[in-house]
């Protein structure tokens, strides 16, 4: 069973990856499709929390540096 700090993560990091998927599919780049896509799946196969947070933070970093 994962921790409650695991479970907010998965669940914050889901609602910013929902919301960088259908902001990339409103305007037609893949870019913020794509790491929308691994923001909603990647927390359920780390089981490490703070694993969970890095990779969370540096995905939605790296949402805001490569842009079009």
């Amino acid at each position: 069973m994962p921790s409650y700090a695991n479970l907010f993560a998965g669940l914050l990091f889901g609602t910013i990856g929902i919301a960088a998927f259908r902001y990339g599919k409103k305007s037609a780049s893949w870019q913020p499709m794509a790491i929308g896509v691994i923001l909603m799946v990647y927390p359920y196969f780390i089981e490490a929390t703070w694993l969970v947070y890095l990779i969370g933070v540096a995905l939605c970093a790296l949402m805001f540096v490569w842009r079009d």
